[in-house]
């Protein structure tokens, strides 16, 4: 079945909690643009904006009020990060399918607990990882998976903005959970792990740059591979002060390199207000700017076309979809939650302690790949 086929069951309920930037750009959107999935209830703070938004939706005050309630299916935690761990438990204890915007949470141990409660509850637990369906990212992993490249020696992933002002916002204070790392670095992390796994050991720079910034607005972090890469090093970096963007991608192997420019388009593209359905998708997630991939062969380079690929952010939702009436694999495992959520604590230690640290603990899998599928109503 594609994900753009109409489901045949009854419709999955989706309650979202909170309406800043990642809930009203992001998730609401989203939720919405896929068959099979309702976007019945927003708790926030501000039911005059999500009513102006979402004329339909039911709007509650506090998420308890949503957790309480018998039709939700699934709770969308688009809040704070230091919000992310009290209210995932709470909707788990409430035997509701959770999906948390990235980070899980601040701590190992915080997405530990969770993990563990949503296997005692027989409920999902999942987090939004939309940037595995950037049109950039989909090339990458195609023209991986052909071999062209070689043995992969050199990867490069960065995460550049030019905001020079530091805004008035939570991700930018002094707070747990908070600064550059947490926010784009999870990202890059969670690429770089569906791409080469686990790596040998981590080593992270973190920095302040822009005039009154109050937490990292820059990183620099150096992963080491050795028994599943040999030689493989790889550099994932972001920043707030990049006013001229160089590659996004630099990709090095033995037998050539894949460079790309820009940025997947999907995210200006929501701020816009434009709503994506996946039953008319038209243009979207098309990227304007294809890589550029180079290969030797007879010690002549010869430049290949690029992979012609799709972004698609509603992916992630239509497979969550498919996984609660029992068709597919779920878009984040646990395991994956795990690890990502370890690599980035793991950073911010290494940041600390100003060395190399062994992410071999990360290899653990804390919880089975389970089924929790809905029956049809």
């Amino acid at each position: 079945m594609s994900l753009q086929s109409a489901p045949s069951h009854a419709p999955l309920h989706v309650a979202l909690i909170g309406y800043g930037f990642a809930g009203k750009t992001f998730h609401a959107p989203l939720i919405a643009g896929v068959p099979g999935l309702q976007l019945s209830c927003v708790s926030s703070s501000k039911p005059a904006q999500v009513l102006a938004d979402w004329p339909q939706v039911r709007v509650v005050a506090e998420p308890g009020a949503a957790f309480a309630d018998p039709a939700i299916d699934v709770v969308v935690i688009a809040t704070s990060n230091t919000s992310h761990h009290p209210l995932a438990k709470a909707a788990l204890l409430a035997r509701k399918h959770v999906v948390i915007d990235k980070p899980c949470t601040v701590t190992l141990a915080e997405t530990e607990e969770l993990l563990a409660l949503a296997h005692t509850q027989q409920r999902v637990l999942t987090v939004f990882q939309n940037r595995r369906w950037d049109a950039d990212f989909l090339a990458l992993q195609q023209v991986l998976a052909q071999g062209v490249l070689g043995r992969i020696v050199h990867f490069e992933s960065h995460f550049d903005r030019y905001r020079p002002e530091v805004p008035d916002r939570w991700r930018d204070q002094a707070l747990p959970g908070s600064g550059l790392w947490l926010d784009l670095g999870a990202h890059l992390a969670d690429q770089c792990l569906q791409l080469f796994g686990c790596p040998d050991d981590l080593l992270l720079d973190l920095a302040q740059q822009r005039d009154g910034a109050r937490t990292n607005d820059w990183f620099h972090a150096q992963l080491r591979y050795g028994s599943t890469h040999p030689g493989l090093r790889v550099i994932l970096h972001g920043s707030a002060l990049v006013p001229v963007r160089g590659p996004r991608f630099v990709v090095h192997g033995t037998q050539g390199s894949f460079i790309n420019y820009g940025l997947d388009t999907q995210e200006d593209t929501l701020k816009t207000g434009r709503r994506p359905s996946l039953d008319s998708l038209g243009d979207w997630g098309r990227d304007p700017l294809p890589a550029e991939v180079l290969v030797y062969r007879d010690g002549q380079a010869l430049p290949l076309p690029a992979p012609e690929t799709t972004g698609n952010y509603l992916t992630f939702y239509a497979q969550l979809r498919d996984h609660l009436q029992g068709r597919a694999a779920v878009p984040v495992t646990a395991a994956q939650v795990h690890q990502a959520m370890g690599l980035l604590v793991l950073g911010e230690q290494s940041a600390r302690e100003g060395r190399f640290l062994s992410a071999a603990h990360l290899l653990a899998v804390v919880a089975p790949a389970v089924f929790y599928p809905i029956p049809d109503r």
